[in-house]
């Protein structure tokens, strides 16, 4: 019997772990987290991820990571959360597994991902930044899937989760689980291949609100980082049109 599959499609420092560990608190869904980053950054990358220890019985290339995802729906309904950059330009010349996912999309104010990426990792790059990819997806979803996808802002989330997570449930076909919204310690497993990338996430308990002065902190750090850093500035006025356009697409009243 098949199960759903549903995706979230990220891109770094999105809020996209906190997102997952709601989905995990749920507790009927099988939940991955970034299956396809083997394939991408053992195979394709043009740098190593930093902080990234890769598990010897995980599938490495997209072909084995997708008929890993196939094989658990068989068992159960099945959520990950990927980067759209890992899996462009394979998905979109996979028709077949492109229409059997409800595909979803998680994004967040390019500045703040800016901001905490660069802590992490001085040295990514353009396409790792994400926001380009995820429109190419976005795009080459036109037409080919049952549901539309469901764009999330993760600012939303973090104002109003109840009222987002709602939303984004009944848009991928699940029922309403608000008290997913908090969770327990334990730390899931396969998060400890990327173990650094993910200490605010593990350390929670439930998403952490988004203030006015929390943006202005966020902005205020954006431009002391691009002042010091110019390319990321460059960064931000070639992303920031893809992520202009996914946010009205995501707009709701």
């Amino acid at each position: 019997m098949s199960h759903p599959i549903i995706a979230l499609w990220s891109h770094p420092r999105s809020m996209s772990t906190a997102f997952e560990r709601i989905m995990r608190a749920r507790g009927d869904l099988t939940c991955l987290h970034e299956p396809f980053m083997y394939d991408y950054y053992i195979n394709r990358a043009k740098k190593q991820m930093p902080h990234f220890d890769a598990m010897d019985d995980h599938p490495r290339s997209y072909d084995a990571i997708r008929d890993m995802i196939i094989r658990k729906a068989e068992q159960g309904p099945v959520f990950f959360k990927d980067m759209s950059y890992y899996v462009i330009p394979h998905m979109l010349e996979d028709d077949a597994f492109l229409r059997r996912v409800t595909h979803s999309f998680l994004i967040r104010d390019p500045r703040a991902s800016i901001t905490s990426y660069a802590k992490l990792d001085p040295d990514f790059t353009s396409e790792e930044l994400g926001y380009e990819a995820q429109w190419r997806h976005i795009e080459g979803l036109a037409g080919k899937t049952e549901r539309p996808p469901v764009i999330v802002l993760s600012e939303r989330v973090q104002v109003d989760p109840q009222g987002e997570m709602h939303r984004y449930w009944q848009g991928v076909g699940l029922s309403d689980k608000p008290e997913a919204l908090h969770w327990g310690d334990d730390v899931p497993k396969d998060w400890q291949q990327v173990a650094s990338w993910h200490a605010n996430a593990s350390s929670s308990k439930t998403v952490q609100p988004l203030t006015p002065e929390k943006r202005k902190e966020i902005e205020a750090e954006f431009e002391k980082l691009a002042a010091a850093q110019p390319r990321f500035r460059q960064m931000f006025a070639q992303h920031v049109p893809f992520y202009e356009k996914l946010a009205r697409l995501g707009a709701h009243p």
